[in-house]
């Protein structure tokens, strides 16, 4: 059996627009992200953005895919706050982007107030 496409067929199809496979909507966000524990005690970083089931970070201490892994993610501060408010998540590396962003799940969480 032989295929023939010509020019035509492939612009058109590298034209279409390509759909979103994901669940879960992610909100582009950067936000201050620390990694606590692994070979660090504490890794500082910034998320690239978040999901209800995930985040995908920059970090300056490399984690491995399929690692159990604790980070908190501090929130910007509503207006007239004193204090910040985090949130602490336990997650799993799932995968590793360029060196040093990484892709992990949000499986349990919890709000972390700061004494002021």
């Amino acid at each position: 059996m032989t295929f023939q496409t010509s020019a035509d067929t492939l612009n058109n199809i590298a034209m279409e627009p390509t759909m979103e496979q994901r669940k879960n909507q992610r909100f582009d966000l950067r936000l201050p992200f620390e990694l606590v524990g692994g070979a660090d005690p504490v890794s500082m970083g910034e998320t690239k953005n978040v999901s209800s089931c995930g985040v995908l970070f920059a970090a300056s201490t490399s984690v491995a895919v399929g690692d159990p892994i604790e980070y908190l993610i501090t929130l910007p501060k509503a207006n007239g706050a004193r204090i910040n408010v985090r949130l602490r998540c336990i997650g799993k590396v799932v995968r590793g982007e360029e060196g040093t962003a990484f892709a992990a799940t949000l499986e349990r969480y919890e709000f972390v107030r700061e004494r002021g």
